[in-house]
């Protein structure tokens, strides 16, 4: 007889509601009545559902009730003016992600937070914002894209083979890489990122397990992109011993594709059922991290972050063997991401929702656009802004504006003059879409020191379309 095999859908289908309830119920199920029909544990299930006080004792449907007998929650006032920050570069933040920085620091979990020069308006939190909160962690203050992440890879190859062999690199990078939401890599690849007990533990990532190893060494959509270009190395105290010069790097910017997208809107769900909050910070529901809800969304969110690493990883390995290179040095960070860290003598959890982690001596990489450089960043350890500095450039018009703004004969000609290949993308990530990157880095002098710069060169992107920072 073939074992029980439930899905979220044939829950919801009897009426369960969008909430833990539905991986404890699946996990129960499939553990300990595993030898019943689909139709028989749906008809169990369904009594639990009708009646769960009554099943509260059992040894294990109980634990299906205990998730079912909740009070119903009362909405949560915020505090009547918000909390004083910093905002960095505020000339050139929009007043939408400076009213939704307000209300955010308005969260009565709210202690702290920052504003970055890149911030625009986000969903909840601006992207560029950063919020230190007590014993809470916020789904949508990390971000759809879970630890979207930069990885820079410095190589041994002499930098005018880029220029001599453009046809190869841009073969190979076309070759080895694959963009677009729900894309597959044409091969499945081997990695400890899929072996995470956390993929057994919860309900949810179980059944993510098939798509995370579909997409694992993928890119997505948006602005994610994986280039060839150039380093300069400016800084002769480098970590990693290099004469200051120019070398030539990979860089990539992806993160946890589908896996973190499914986590994202199925926890911000569940706070949003748990935490209910004023309309205008619906999307700031948090949840508690004593909680069974919080500790499972920051496992989920922690194996998110590993996955967005192991994609970046092996999108490296493949180009670095295709060219024959040797990697000579790396640098890599989260964004979209939440950290335990101290803040003024307190415990916190920090999100820095299209934010770069720049505490004292940590390395970054804080991109501009496909055809303007990007900063190789340690971190000043600048207690005002969280330990935090950009992510990139920042947009300064919305996807629609900007395909509404320029033409493709506009784009191509700048990517000429400015000695770019291209290859895919679109009018929604034209350069002119994004702030003046060397304005940003002067907002931020601050936080982070320079170590050197990247200059795009042979750049692959997805088609144009929506994506998430």
């Amino acid at each position: 007889m073939s074992k029980l095999k439930l899905r979220g859908k044939d829950l919801r289908a009897i009426g369960y509601p969008e909430s833990p309830v539905i991986s404890v119920a699946i996990g129960v199920m499939e553990k300990h009545y595993k030898h019943h029909s689909q139709d028989a544990a749906l008809a169990l299930l369904s009594q639990v559902l009708q009646d769960p006080a009554a099943f509260a004792a059992d040894e294990h449907l109980g634990k299906i009730a205990e998730k079912l007998i909740v009070e119903e929650p009362t909405e949560i006032p915020l505090l009547e003016a918000a909390l004083p920050y910093r905002i960095f570069g505020e000339e050139f933040i929009d007043d939408s992600a400076l009213r939704q920085m307000n209300y955010a620091m308005r969260l009565p979990v709210t202690a702290a937070g920052a504003l970055m020069p890149d911030a625009h308006h986000g969903y909840g939190l601006p992207i560029g914002g950063v919020l230190g909160v007590r014993n809470a962690v916020i789904p949508y203050a990390v971000g759809v894209d879970i630890g979207c992440r930069m990885c820079l890879s410095i190589l041994d190859i002499p930098v005018a083979d880029l220029e001599k062999n453009a046809s190869q690199f841009k073969r190979e990078l076309i070759a080895q890489t694959a963009f677009g939401a729900g894309t597959p890599w044409k091969k499945r690849e081997d990695d400890p990122v899929l072996e995470n007990p956390a993929f057994e533990e919860i309900g949810l990532l179980k059944h993510l397990h098939d798509k995370a190893a579909a997409q694992l060494s993928t890119s997505g959509s948006g602005n994610h992109f994986v280039e060839w270009g150039e380093v300069t190395i400016t800084d002769p105290a480098n970590e990693w011993g290099l004469e200051p010069g120019t070398y030539l790097g990979l860089l990539s910017h992806s993160g946890s594709r589908g896996l973190g997208a499914q986590i994202a809107g199925h926890y911000t769900k569940v706070a949003r059922e748990v935490c209910q909050l004023p309309r205008e910070v619906q999307h700031l529901a948090w949840l508690d991290m004593d909680s069974d809800n919080g500790r499972e969304y920051w496992m989920a969110m922690n194996l998110a972050g590993d996955y967005a690493s192991a994609n970046h990883h092996h999108i490296h390995r493949r180009l670095i063997k295709a060219m024959g290179a040797t990697l000579l040095a790396r640098v890599e960070n989260h964004h979209n991401f939440a950290w335990k860290e101290n803040h003024g003598g307190e415990d916190l959890i920090v999100h820095r929702k299209g934010a770069t982690p720049a505490g004292k001596g940590a390395l970054g990489v804080i991109p501009g656009s496909m055809t303007e450089p990007g900063f190789i960043v340690r971190g000043r350890g600048f207690e005002a802004s969280l330990d935090s500095a950009s992510h990139g450039a920042g947009r300064q018009m919305s996807r629609s504006k900007a395909t509404q703004t320029f033409t493709m004969h506009e784009m191509g000609r700048l990517l000429r003059d400015k000695g770019v290949t291209l290859v895919g993308g679109g009018l929604d990530e034209a350069p002119g879409a994004y702030k003046d990157i060397r304005a940003v880095m002067a907002a931020q002098k601050p936080l982070v020191d320079v170590v050197g710069s990247f200059l795009p060169k042979i750049v692959r992107m997805a088609d144009g379309g929506p994506g998430e920072d």
